[in-house]
């Protein structure tokens, strides 16, 4: 299915120009996506003094240019309100409405044989992992992301933390901060792979079955940084798969490369500099789809290289989903994910078993298409962490229940085509 991926850009360039006869050679669209959400929490989250009801709103514009029959353009801007993501979502936010460029590329598509070859340049999603690329409320059968690349770890790439017991004394998915330092900022944990663009070069090529593709980036997925930062790295992404006769498709990614911040430059040690601590990240994915049904599931692990640590902290996901389309108007989709946190050991020997309590995650929704522009669609959340402990420390269970509603409104305020 990854195949079809090499020109998914161009399609979404060509697909809002509406032409009988003879394809345009030229063209402009301005599709654009709407999205306002409602959302009540009851949990232990909600007792700890969230609001238990919220709503915002989401607009994502997609500016596409199309020039001659193989240069394209295409963006993504986002504008959305700070209480519509369950999630945080990129840096500390201070404002009620936040806008970004997602995504902002130049390419270029042609054929060689039997191959089909995609070049970009720009701001792009990550290379890694199955769901960025579908990172669009229209296309998305449950409201939120896999918890995989929404949720935040407590590591942060601008401070030093001290030691292990600095790492158990954060709260999971809150700002953090530790103490032995770097940026004196206020900042949300990272998130293992972003959901935005960052500044890269991607070559995309596929051969009958077989599907791969290699992205160079100015930083890691795990801490996306501007063309103007002082901490830019660069590193690599990779991904490929196979389409099985039943149309299966197995696909696998990584990424690795420095993802610190060059805050920390005078608090590491001598003997070790920015470029030795690494993120990393493997990945295995699958996506299968017929008739009503669609199905898809990763497998990911990530390791963030820390200074002061013999055992650096690691992250291992899963997750998977499925949709059944009911009627032309009608689907309902469920998701399962699991969010488990490998052990922990800094240079002192201080050591604990996970550096964060293990979170399960089960999704059930479903959608209602009231015209061809309108979708409403519906979900529950659960949230599982069962108890856990290191050291002489111990946290209780938790858990949290979300009812969620979504309309989605999609149209295309521009398409004009030039022969």
């Amino acid at each position: 299915m990854l195949k079809q991926l090499t020109c998914a850009a161009a399609c979404l360039v060509f697909s809002s120009l509406r032409l009988s006869g003879q394809e345009a050679v030229s063209g402009i669209s301005l599709p654009i996506t709407i999205s306002g959400d409602a959302r009540y929490t009851n949990g232990d989250s909600a007792e700890a003094g969230e609001r238990a009801a919220t709503g915002g709103f989401r607009a994502l514009v997609y500016p596409a240019l199309k020039l001659g029959s193989h240069w394209f353009f295409y963006s993504a801007i986002e504008a959305h309100s700070s209480s519509y993501f369950s999630y945080e979502v990129g840096p500390y936010q201070e404002r009620d409405v936040e806008a970004r460029v997602m995504q902002a590329y130049a390419g270029y598509a042609t054929r060689i044989s039997r191959a089909s070859l995609l070049i970009k340049a720009g701001q792009m999603s990550s290379a890694f992992g199955l769901f960025p690329l579908e990172y669009d409320d229209a296309k998305m059968p449950l409201i939120d992301p896999p918890a995989s690349y929404a949720a935040n770890l407590p590591l942060r790439p601008d401070q030093r933390p001290c030691g292990v017991a600095d790492i158990l004394r954060q709260e999971y998915g809150d700002e953090i901060d530790y103490r032995c330092g770097g940026s004196h900022t206020d900042r949300y944990g990272l998130v293992p792979v972003t959901l935005y663009g960052l500044p890269a070069i991607e070559t995309d090529l596929s051969i009958a079955r077989l599907d791969a593709r290699f992205q160079v980036t100015n930083s890691s997925p795990a801490n996306p940084q501007a063309l103007t930062s002082g901490s830019q790295f660069a590193q690599w992404t990779a991904g490929g798969g196979y389409t099985l006769p039943g149309g299966l498709h197995l696909g696998v990614s990584g990424f690795g490369g420095p993802y610190l911040d060059r805050a920390l430059a005078p608090y590491l040690p001598e003997v070790r500099g920015i470029r030795s601590f690494r993120a990393s990240g493997a990945g295995l994915d699958a996506e299968w789809a017929r008739g009503p049904w669609a199905l898809e599931g990763e497998w990911q692990r990530f390791r963030f290289d820390l200074p002061n640590f013999a055992i650096s902290p690691s992250e291992q996901i899963a997750y998977a989903q499925a949709k059944r389309i009911l009627s032309p108007r009608v689907f309902v989709a469920m998701r399962a994910a699991t969010l488990q946190f490998g052990p922990v050991k800094d240079l002192r020997g201080v050591s604990a078993n996970q550096f964060a309590g293990t979170q399960e995650v089960y999704e059930i929704g479903g959608g209602y298409r009231l015209n061809r522009m309108q979708l409403i669609k519906f979900e529950v959340n659960w949230t599982h962490g069962p108890a856990w402990s290191a050291g002489r420390r111990f946290w209780p269970s938790t858990d949290d229940c979300r009812l969620e509603a979504q309309l989605v409104t999609s149209v295309t305020a521009v398409s004009k085509a030039f022969r």
